[in-house]
């Protein structure tokens, strides 16, 4: 008997996430939604189920795979920033800035509304700036879209991501006193991660672009070069406790303006890309409990609420200055509105460098399971309304 279970257990994993492809494809051909929302949707019906098909999320390996996953996610996002874009629109990366700080405040001041302590509303506030860039460019792929919205929906999404970054590390630094009561310590620390993360992708985003040049013309193969290479970073972040999340972004904004191609056919990284989205989305479903969404879903429709008007209104009220018409502006704000796999990943690295918030942040699982079904479908909205998916524009 026993054996039978350690084989069931051998095999809970690559079961969820045969099935959750399965699902994802026919769900998708019989209502047209993204297949990622079907992907969260097994992922988090196997994690709550009385038999315990899928063992706990806490070991090791699978959110190693996870990671690698984000990561190759992280560079295509980095890989289509466009540094001369935001320096002859400097109100691109202002758009950013403001309603990100417009969102950090807002939800702090509905945290502490709720009652909750300052710290976590500090941490509810800092992980509410980010934008999922797994949802946006799974999306964006799958729709094969382009155009005005569709850039400007990737390039606020990087600055989102990198200002959550940091706040949100500055903010468990502070957290971190608390306990050593060493404050110099514990913010520099946090800092220091921070910039040996950027250093690291740095590195590699000037090495692998040289090797590649060196090789001579490897249009075809640079895509598995760079997933290789997403691969070794992730593993080296890994050993020296940085964070493979900035690691990647950096590694893909440095190596785009290293001028070497990457296919445009080669979205996503090929089917490598298509299946490990489908771990990661999966994985991520699977690490919340239904406890912690019911306990918190009353704050979690707030947090929703708020962070769907701030960043609305804050992508507007820059439009005609950036060069879009409101319309277009409300859209993209509204296209930031996913949130999950990116809050997920956070949390689990700092769990894993011993900060464990407890039930403090309970509003986080019910926001990220909301928007893990509810996210998608609204960037896919936005983009068909924007006309700029490939469909619409074929007709």
């Amino acid at each position: 008997m026993q054996s039978i279970l350690s084989i069931a257990t051998d095999l809970s994993w690559p079961f969820a996430i045969t099935l959750a492809w399965v699902v994802g494809e026919f769900g998708h051909r019989w209502t047209g939604l993204p297949r990622i929302s079907f992907y969260g949707v097994i992922g988090f019906i196997l994690a709550q189920s009385q038999v315990g098909v899928l063992p706990q999320t806490d070991a090791g390996p699978m959110l190693v795979l996870a990671d690698v996953a984000f990561g190759l996610i992280l560079f295509e996002v980095g890989y289509r920033i466009n540094l001369r874009w935001l320096k002859n629109n400097p109100w691109i990366a202002v758009t950013g800035v403001v309603e990100s700080l417009f969102t950090f405040i807002v939800v702090y001041f509905i945290g502490i509304e709720f009652g909750v302590t300052s710290m976590t509303a500090l941490l509810l506030a800092s992980l509410s700036m980010s934008t999922s860039p797994a949802t946006i460019m799974r999306v964006i792929n799958e729709e094969r879209s382009s155009g005005q919205v569709t850039e400007r929906i990737v390039h606020l999404t990087a600055l989102n991501c990198v200002l959550a970054v940091f706040t949100f590390n500055i903010i468990v630094g502070f957290w971190m006193f608390q306990s050593s009561t060493d404050l110099i310590e514990a913010t520099s620390s946090s800092a220091a991660v921070l910039a040996a993360s950027v250093a690291a992708g740095t590195v590699f985003g000037i090495i692998v672009p040289a090797m590649l040049r060196r090789l001579g013309n490897m249009a075809q193969d640079a895509t598995v070069a760079f997933a290789l290479s997403v691969m070794l970073l992730v593993a080296l972040t890994y050993t020296t406790s940085l964070s493979p999340l900035l690691a990647t972004l950096t590694f893909g904004l440095v190596a785009r303006h290293r001028r070497v191609a990457f296919s445009q056919a080669q979205r996503n990284f090929g089917p490598l890309g298509e299946l490990l989205t489908v771990l990661l989305f999966v994985y991520a479903a699977s690490t919340l409990e239904w406890s912690s969404v019911t306990a918190g879903a009353t704050l979690a429709l707030a947090i929703i609420g708020g962070r769907l008007l701030t960043k609305v209104i804050g992508v507007a009220a820059f439009s005609h200055v950036s060069g879009i018409s409101w319309r277009k502006g409300m859209l993209t704000g509204t296209a930031l509105t996913p949130i999950s796999v990116f809050i997920i990943l956070l949390l689990e690295h700092a769990r894993q460098q011993g900060v464990n918030f407890g039930d403090e942040l309970n509003a986080l699982a019910a926001v990220t399971l909301m928007l893990e079904l509810l996210g998608p479908v609204l960037v896919q909205r936005v983009l068909m309304l924007a006309k700029e998916t490939h469909e619409i524009k074929e007709r």
